[in-house]
């Protein structure tokens, strides 16, 4: 579908709306880790979803914001670890988990949008499909014609699963080439 403006008000749909919030709370986090990592800012949201349920994001953690909020001047009370203070090896390292954290969410987001675009196209081609007829109704050239689409479906469906076999493996080797270089 893509980008598009829509109007500012409630979502009426409940389902919708819990679609809708649940998008655009992981793009709040995603933005305020941004914030985060970028400006070094110490950020804390705190959301409850339409049924209540609360979400949270806070860097460092959202105790050490909120208590920094409540008690402005007494500084020396935050709750930051002195660790990440103390040592240039765990602020790198944080960094780095800063990072990974960001090109997963970057992935994550494609998939959810090569999602969305997946499933326009099964919509589309159910519309445009030649095989509409319950299948007791098909005649035996369509049965033939229905089954030599079945085996182009099933070699694209083989070569799709070779392609996600090998990126699983290259993740999974690129996860250990990086936990080997955080050791």
């Amino acid at each position: 579908m893509g980008r598009r403006k829509i109007e500012m008000k409630m979502v009426k749909d409940s389902g919708s709306r819990q679609v809708t919030f649940s998008k655009r709370r992981s793009g709040l986090f995603k933005k305020a880790n941004e914030l985060a990592t970028l400006c070094a800012a110490q950020v804390a949201i705190v959301v409850f979803s339409p049924g209540g349920k609360p979400y949270s994001f806070g860097h460092p953690s959202v105790e050490a914001v909120a208590e920094r909020f409540l008690t402005p001047n007494l500084r020396s009370r935050v709750s930051i670890p002195r660790q990440l203070v103390a040592q240039p090896q765990r602020e790198a390292k944080v960094e780095r988990l800063s990072r990974r954290l960001n090109a997963i969410l970057n992935k994550l987001q494609a998939e959810m949008k090569r999602g969305e675009m997946l499933d326009e196209a099964v919509k589309a081609a159910r519309k445009r499909s030649k095989f509409r007829k319950p299948i007791n109704e098909i005649n035996l050239y369509e049965l033939i014609e229905m089954r030599k689409a079945m085996g182009q479906l099933r070699e694209r469906v083989k070569q799709r699963m070779s392609e996600i076999e090998a990126s699983s493996s290259l993740l999974l080797l690129s996860k250990m080439a990086t936990k080997q270089a955080e050791s």
